[in-house]
């Protein structure tokens, strides 16, 4: 008894320290891809997104049947440009297909629509499935009329030189969310209500606020 108290001690803290470190890295992606000259597109147009998806690292591998995954964090834009967050998700992948290597990626999603937003607040869903994808354009200066629920950039540093979402589920970390809050948190209640907070996401949210071409 006291050695499966002590094992489920020691995954707590690990959560516990794992979810704020997640965080840090979260700032970090968003920096890249705010200082990228290909981004263009992303910095003009993530004020007018309803949410961000933001992965620091997307892990890609396999041969023959592969896929990926990783982390990511979740901030919504409210009315009066503040951002509410972080909530903390899980990405996984199945893929079918030649393409052995390894590759590790960052990726921001814009989050355009309410029915994007809206499958954010359920327990799980399929990018591309509940909510339609498309990639963004990426190049100095790129123009675009796109239209979709969730637009993905990826910045690729690996054979395979991009990264597509499509299909991917994405599913709440209930466990990273406990440990970062303290307690057992719903999506709704930090991007919605707003009824959850936690000092370690000012500071994401102020950078947010601060972040793209006005």
């Amino acid at each position: 008894m006291l050695k499966t108290l002590s094992r489920f001690i020691v995954v707590v803290a690990a959560v516990a320290a794992f979810a704020p470190f997640a965080a840090a890295q979260t700032a970090k992606s968003l920096s890249n891809f705010m200082r990228d000259p290909d981004m263009s597109w992303l910095q003009t147009h993530i004020q007018g997104a309803r949410a961000v998806i933001i992965a620091p690292t997307i892990a890609k591998a396999g041969f023959i049947f592969g896929g990926s995954g990783g982390r990511a964090v979740v901030y919504a834009r409210e009315a009066n440009g503040k951002w509410a967050g972080p909530v903390f998700y899980t990405l996984a992948t199945a893929s079918v297909g030649f393409q052995a290597g390894i590759s590790v990626s960052e990726g921001l999603t814009l989050v355009m629509t309410e029915k994007g937003f809206n499958s954010l607040l359920s327990s799980s869903f399929k990018m591309g499935g509940d909510a339609s994808i498309a990639a963004g354009p990426v190049g100095a200066g790129a123009k675009s009329d796109i239209v979709a629920d969730l637009i993905q950039f990826t910045r690729a540093k690996g054979v395979y030189g991009g990264l597509n979402l499509d299909g991917t589920v994405v599913a709440v970390s209930d466990d990273w969310n406990k440990a970062f809050y303290g307690k057992p948190v719903l999506p709704p209640d930090v991007l919605v209500t707003r009824t959850a907070h936690a000092k370690g996401g000012e500071a994401l949210a102020a950078q947010l606020a601060k972040s793209g071409h006005k």
